[in-house]
């Protein structure tokens, strides 16, 4: 495999900036590197145009010392936000917090890379990685730093040219006037209930209100018995090991996102929910059967409870999502990539 027969492919997260190489002939993703997002996460505190620029700065300078200043053959990018069919990014909460500018990333990074490159969401690149595998049509949920979902259906993803769609994050299900902050902007938000993000605050904030329960729980031994040094690793090892503490914290964010699957559930009708995302794959099947069990309890209509459990799997346990979904998506846009790997 030569730098000339793959493609060069990046996961930008929240959190995490991921690159390797795809190679669309054997369908093999390999030599993964991954370092922290100069975003959000590392500098709160910064306005969204110096986030942007920063971010872009730090996509062109991974790909160039990644592929030793050859500009890739062709360069493909799963991004945390909406986006349009142009590779413009309308928003990235997560990345770089408020709505800020439209940032035209696929134009910027043609013209700085040398390469042709496609930008679509992260979810839209993971939903490409599952359509190999499953049988029909699926939603595909990630729950790590923010909440989005795709819907594979009929051989495509449901978004419009605009980017709309996927974005049950953002759906409002809190109204009350101090409810929890999303990295947006907005209050109420999904994302800012039952994310990876949403949990810890809401596990720091039990962890406040019950000092007593919380200094008896399996999570605080984990932790140093102090609520501010709860991390989303210590709630995962915590609710795997069966703790009641950090079980009932997790049961109440779950709600309402039950909630939003059973909307695309009756609306929709799609009938497979693939769970990702760093969080939920921590925490693993604990996590499935605590939301499978607050779907029993709300009730998807014409369903039993046996075929609700049907409903929700878990995806691959790696973070490999994106990059792997982007790369075969690009194999499918590159008429070359396509006959070499059916030849």
């Amino acid at each position: 495999m030569t730098a000339d027969e793959v493609f060069t492919v990046l996961d930008v997260g929240g959190t995490t900036l991921r690159i390797g190489a795809y190679d669309p002939g054997t369908d093999v993703l390999s030599r993964v590197r991954r370092v922290p997002v100069d975003g959000l996460h590392r500098d709160p505190g910064a306005p969204v145009p110096v986030l942007q620029r920063r971010v872009v700065e730090q996509i062109v300078c991974e790909v160039a010392a990644y592929t030793g200043g050859r500009p890739p053959r062709a360069l493909g990018v799963a991004f945390a936000g909406p986006i349009t069919a142009a590779g413009l990014v309308r928003a990235a909460p997560t990345v770089w917090g408020r709505r800020g500018d439209p940032l035209p990333l696929g134009e910027l990074l043609t013209e700085r890379t040398g390469a042709p490159a496609v930008v679509v969401n992260d979810l839209t690149a993971a939903a490409w990685r599952y359509a190999a595998t499953e049988p029909g049509d699926f939603c595909l949920l990630t729950i790590s730093s923010g909440i989005g979902n795709k819907v594979f259906r009929g051989g495509e993803v449901l978004v419009d040219a605009d980017g709309h769609g996927g974005e049950l994050g953002h759906w409002v299900c809190d109204l009350s006037a101090d409810a929890p902050l999303c990295d947006c902007g907005g209050r109420g938000h999904l994302g800012a209930i039952a994310s990876g993000r949403g949990v810890l605050a809401a596990a720091r904030r039990a962890a406040h209100a019950a000092p007593a329960a919380f200094r008896g729980s399996r999570l605080a031994s984990l932790c140093d018995s102090r609520a501010d040094g709860i991390d989303n690793r210590a709630v995962a090892a915590a609710v795997r090991a069966g703790d009641p503490f950090a079980t009932e914290v997790l049961r109440g964010t779950l709600t309402p996102l039950a909630q939003a699957i059973t909307s695309v559930f009756t609306s929709v009708g799609v009938c497979r929910y693939i769970l990702m995302g760093g969080f939920a794959l921590a925490v693993g099947e604990p996590y499935r059967r605590l939301l499978v069990a607050e779907l029993v309890r709300l009730g998807c209509f014409g369903l039993e409870p046996e075929q609700i459990d049907a409903l929700v799997s878990l995806g691959v346990a790696d973070d490999d999502h994106g990059l792997i979904g982007v790369g075969r998506l690009l194999a499918a846009r590159t008429p070359l990539a396509s006959a070499r790997g059916a030849s």
